[in-house]
């Protein structure tokens, strides 16, 4: 099973990791089964973050009686010292542990540090002091953001989002991470359900020293990745030119799904709608023809080109445009 250190933290994760955002989506019962399947298959290390509903009470309830052997980071999206005490008391109790591997920062705005004016940090720092943290990071889809955190030397993790479809500002930040010995996890490894080859992303990343997180929701989902723990795909000549095919036609601005321009002011579901395009020419077109999602499109009508989701994207995407522009490709699949 192929394992990379998380820079100066020390530990030791397996290039498998279990995202734990999707499993808010599956019954509990169901997703006790499909995090114990993980962690008996061999997977060490589980994120999560207080943002995802139910999913750290999921994994306190699956995995708590083999805290020991497990890796757990969770987020919070606290904006007040208040918010962030309430919030990680509330994370190790659902999660039922005393403490936490790594605990992070969820995608702030800028770069928390000692003396902003928040105290952000410096709870960060009288929670490590406590035993309630061992390990302070950092998530972010502002390659600005990460970077000054990179540099800072605060963080001995960064999470953020890095695939095949990554342009050569985010390989620079995996090395720019490497040097500073900053823990890279690798998020939006799937770029968000356009890379439907988990295989030739897992040989992409296995070139580079992160942690990848991949988010699970089904067994069978699970069962794919588990394969790769014996037989991890590798890059080959095949591989090479798939990607670079892929690079061809998703090349230019294009809606990574992350959901940070939400919520719509007239309920617009951006982040699905906005790479509508994409997902029809890269998935079966039929559960993207339902009346419901027809229903869903149709909502673009009603935009009021306010700006806000333009202004929340941490891509600096023109959203609105997107929206109009998937809408009317949309409707020649009618």
């Amino acid at each position: 099973m192929e394992t990379v250190r998380l820079g100066r933290t020390g530990l030791i994760v397996t290039k498998n990791g279990f995202g734990a955002l999707p499993i808010q989506r599956t019954k509990m019962e169901e997703a006790k089964k499909i995090l114990r399947k993980a962690y008996e298959g061999g997977i060490n290390y589980f994120d999560t973050a207080r943002f995802y509903t139910d999913s750290e009470e999921k994994l306190g309830e699956a995995l708590s009686d083999v805290r020991e052997n497990i890796i757990i980071s969770t987020k919070t999206m606290s904006t007040t010292v208040e918010g962030f005490w309430e919030q990680l008391h509330t994370s190790l109790k659902l999660l039922k542990t005393d403490y936490i591997d790594i605990y992070q920062f969820h995608n702030p705005s800028f770069c928390p540090k000692p003396g902003d004016g928040t105290g952000l940090y410096e709870a960060m720092l009288e929670a490590k002091a406590k035993g309630m943290i061992r390990h302070i990071g950092i998530t972010n889809h502002r390659l600005s953001v990460a970077e000054e955190a990179v540099r800072s030397g605060l963080y001995e993790t960064l999470q953020f989002p890095f695939s095949y479809l990554a342009g050569e500002k985010e390989e620079a930040l995996v090395k720019l991470c490497e040097e500073n010995d900053v823990g890279f996890i690798c998020m939006k490894a799937l770029a968000g359900g356009l890379i439907t080859r988990s295989d030739v992303a897992y040989a992409f990343l296995a070139q580079y020293p992160v942690a990848p997180i991949w988010g699970i929701q089904r067994e069978s989902e699970l069962d794919e990745f588990l394969s790769y723990n014996d037989a991890p795909p590798a890059m080959t000549e095949e591989i090479k030119q798939f990607i670079e095919k892929e690079r061809r036609e998703l090349a230019g601005d294009f809606c990574r799904g992350c959901g940070y321009c939400m919520p719509c002011p007239v309920g617009i579901e951006i982040n699905n709608c906005a790479r509508m395009s994409l997902l029809l020419r890269r998935s079966p077109t039929a559960g993207h023809l339902t009346p419901e999602t027809q229903a869903k499109m149709k909502k673009i009508e009603d935009c009021l080109n306010c700006g806000k989701c333009k202004s929340k994207c941490p891509y600096g995407l023109d959203t609105p445009a997107l929206l109009k522009k998937n809408y009317e490709d949309y409707k020649t699949f009618l």
